[in-house]
């Protein structure tokens, strides 16, 4: 018998409990971390819960590789078209109620602050699914020029994007995650690291939906192993510190700098607060075409 099943704990009945060792999401699909490793998920009480994947260098490199495939056909796709699929993401999530608001729970939460964060981040989900179609009249313009041309200014997306992500394991990560997609982009989101299962749900959900695989994809481990890795890639064209480590902050903006990544540094965000348009808007580029008026 091995040291886990000995380790175990009973059921009644006399069964063992099977204890759980989730994966990474990955382009879709559900890998083991290429390093064969995992860590401990503790409960609020220390007790097991389950084991996490601890994603290696190599796993970030393939996140960020099904990210940069997935990236031209997720921006392709029309507003409308991205926002149906949020929209059906979010049905999803509120059919996941009941067990995300049980992850939040082991965190500590009472049930009905579970309950209030979990329906807070299914509504800031559809918020931000609201927002496909409208960013690009907020942001965009008709500059009034002077001569016999049109002038346009419209947004697109930066392209490849890596989250670091926060400690509020549900309305945090949805609060990150979301406006980066939203405007077509992709994300290699590093969740949180003692929370993981919230993420893992959510990448339950997203791999039933009508998302395209590898527009997001979810890594857990430890953050300060993996955010340097994320930092310094080179096909990765912008990177979230919201849950970054402290006294990385600074070595993860200089690793950033070596292909002018836009970083967006973190800032004691209160992830119950209106979010406002601020995340979607770091992630775009704006773009001015002048055009002939024809005759």
């Amino acid at each position: 018998m091995s040291d886990t099943a000995n380790n175990a704990t009973s059921k009644p009945g006399g069964r063992l409990a099977v204890r759980k060792t989730y994966k990474l999401f990955i382009g879709g699909a559900f890998p083991r971390s290429e390093s064969g490793r995992s860590y401990v998920v503790n409960d609020s009480k220390g007790a097991f819960v389950a084991n996490a994947s601890r994603a290696s260098r190599k796993d970030a490199r393939d996140a960020v590789t099904a990210a940069r495939k997935a990236q031209p056909g997720w921006a392709g796709r029309t507003a409308y078209n991205r926002g149906q699929i949020l929209y059906r993401i979010a049905e999803m999530l509120e059919g996941r109620r009941a067990q995300f608001i049980d992850e939040l729970r082991i965190g500590g939460l009472s049930k009905t602050a579970a309950a209030a964060e979990t329906d807070a981040a299914i509504d800031r989900w559809v918020w931000y699914a609201g927002w496909a179609d409208k960013i690009a009249a907020v942001t965009g313009s008709a500059n009034p020029v002077s001569g016999p041309f049109f002038n346009f200014s419209t947004p697109e997306p930066t392209g490849v994007v890596a989250v670091i992500a926060p400690d509020s394991p549900l309305l945090g990560l949805v609060s990150v995650v979301a406006p980066v997609i939203v405007s077509g982009n992709t994300c290699v989101a590093v969740a949180s690291e003692p929370a993981p299962l919230p993420a893992v749900t959510l990448a339950e959900v997203l791999a039933t939906s009508d998302l395209p695989g590898g527009v997001v994809n979810l890594l857990t481990g430890h953050r300060a192993e993996l955010a340097p890795w994320l930092a310094s890639h080179m096909d990765v064209n912008a990177i979230d510190l919201a849950g970054a480590p402290g006294d990385q902050v600074a070595a993860l903006e200089e690793a950033a700098a070596g292909n002018l990544k836009r970083v967006l540094r973190p800032s004691g965000t209160d992830w119950a607060a209106e979010p406002g348009t601020a995340r979607m808007t770091a992630f775009l580029e704006t773009k001015t075409v002048w055009h002939p008026v024809g005759v």
